[in-house]
């Protein structure tokens, strides 16, 4: 038989064994990341086939032996920092086991229907991790009717059956009022999220509890409804400053509400922490970046995006998952925007 020759058409599995000196069986192997073959040969195999342009058909490989090796990523927006943490953490758990991911976003639903999109992340993926906005019951629906292994980031409420990855939201944001209180804050104003369950709804009952366990009489006036955006943030924060006895303090359900509420403390000729004492909740990247930097409570993004591919991979190797839910620890991250209130506020 003669040899394969390179230039003839597409490169081959044919092509790449015949250089590296191995069986095509060896050559899949070593590409499809199964035992049986050396380091050595595994990175030779994978030089070589890099060197030659050589692409694995992926579908072709799941027909065969029941495995792509990709994980599939479901996300609403990858602009947002959130689910970039959130994705660095996934991508270096991946890679650590040789699968790849395939990440497709919702920016427009009508082009597709939610069946036909999760059959296209089937045809391709051994699992999927999803990262889904709010309301977003029609793809819940398909994804527990799916048939594959399946992990939800930080979700509650219908179909919480499915095995989810969350933070502790309320030991979060009771650790964000003791600091303001401890600061001696009494009158603090609250950025609320979504009026739904989840982790807005946590923050608001922790801020709630907290007050409360103080001794603070909790004012609805100083609960100013926005949502997770900069904008909605803004707008929250000017209802709460054009209060007769505005607060001394802010608690913004998330870094982004915080942003805007930083904006329109400024707008209001005030100062953070000068006037104002401001936290935020998830330490995104641009919480350490803003002026002055954002005193938070960071939620473990990286460690979230970790934790999703390693429950996904228990549940892609036939393993039960011990909890449908794990729920991982926050941190307060002092910085620049919390501070001892003023004399002159507390008496006034």
């Amino acid at each position: 038989m003669d040899k394969p020759r390179i230039g003839d058409g597409p490169v081959t599995l044919a092509h790449v064994a015949e250089r590296a000196g191995v069986s095509q069986m060896t050559a899949s192997r070593a590409l499809n990341g199964r035992s049986g073959v050396s380091a050595k040969t595994r990175r030779e195999v994978v030089r070589i086939a890099t060197q030659l342009g050589y692409r694995v058909n992926v579908a072709a490989r799941k027909l065969s032996n029941g495995r792509s090796r990709i994980i599939a990523v479901l996300a609403p927006d990858l602009t947002n920092q959130f689910i970039g943490q959130v994705l660095i953490g996934a991508g270096e758990a991946a890679r650590k086991v040789d699968y790849e991911m395939l990440v497709y976003t919702l920016f427009d639903e009508s082009r597709r229907s939610h069946d036909e999109v999760l059959r296209l992340l089937q045809q391709f993926a051994d699992g999927l991790i999803a990262i889904l906005p709010r309301g977003a019951n029609d793809y819940l629906q398909a994804l527990y009717a799916a048939n594959m292994p399946i992990v939800m980031l930080d979700h509650r409420g219908e179909f919480a059956a499915l095995p989810t990855i969350a933070s502790n939201h309320y030991e979060g944001a009771t650790v964000a009022m003791r600091h303001l209180i401890e600061l001696g804050h009494a009158r603090i104003g609250f950025l609320t999220g979504p009026d739904e369950p989840g982790a807005a709804a946590d923050r608001l009952l922790a801020y709630q509890h907290v007050l409360a366990q103080h001794g603070i009489r909790v004012d609805p006036q100083l609960i100013s409804q926005g949502d997770f955006t900069q904008r909605g943030g803004f707008e929250a924060a000017r209802r709460l400053l054009a209060l007769k006895r505005p607060p001394s303090a802010i608690f913004a359900v998330n870094d982004m509400a915080a942003f805007g509420a930083l904006d329109a403390i400024k707008d209001a000729g005030l100062s953070v922490p000068h006037d104002i004492s401001l936290i935020g909740f998830d330490d995104i990247p641009m919480a350490a970046q803003s002026h002055p930097p954002l005193t938070t409570v960071r939620q473990p993004l990286v460690w979230m995006g970790r934790s999703a591919v390693n429950t996904l991979l228990a549940q892609i190797n036939g393993i039960d998952v011990a909890s449908p839910r794990v729920v991982l620890p926050t941190e307060l991250v002092v910085r620049g925007t919390t501070a001892t209130m003023r004399v002159r506020e507390r008496v006034s």
